[in-house]
């Protein structure tokens, strides 16, 4: 069997590896990652050993934090973050969804109080069967990581 790269390696960043079939783009979106200077690949529906498909979001000279690293959770609780240099994998985790989240989303109602005062957003999070829900701690709404189309 003749193994190729369908996906050119990169020198420097961070590789999304493992994303859900179809919320690549919906992260590319969600974090801007096309917006800055640096040069992002994008592989949709790519095979996987196991005879699935997967999307893989590759961001040259980008560090995911934990902050961003607990975001995207959100979205691909089931990815693999890969930090690269000099072309080599230096360290690999998964993700895990945190309990809590404060003052990176902002709470999808428009009559929360998180819109009109100084206060940090707060979401607990938990695992359902079909999608992520986050809780707002002020107005007590459940939403789908689907629902938040902006960082606070």
């Amino acid at each position: 069997m003749k193994k190729h790269l369908k996906v050119e390696a990169i020198e420097q960043g961070t590789v999304i590896d493992h994303i859900s079939s179809g919320q690549g783009i919906k992260i590319l979106k969600f974090f801007e990652l096309s917006k800055g200077l640096q040069r992002v690949t994008i592989g949709l529906n790519l095979p996987t050993y196991s005879g699935g498909n997967k999307d893989l979001i590759k961001i040259e000279n980008t560090v995911f934090d934990q902050k961003e690293a607990n975001q995207l959770s959100l979205f691909a609780p089931q990815a693999t973050i890969n930090v690269i240099e000099n072309f080599e994998v230096v360290k690999k985790f998964k993700l895990a969804l945190p309990e809590q989240i404060s003052g990176v989303l902002t709470c999808p109602n428009s009559n929360c109080i998180c819109h009109n005062e100084p206060v940090d957003s707060r979401f607990s999070i938990r695992q359902e069967p079909v999608a992520v829900k986050l809780k707002c701690h002020y107005c007590e709404k459940s939403f789908t990581a689907t629902s938040f189309q902006e960082l606070r």
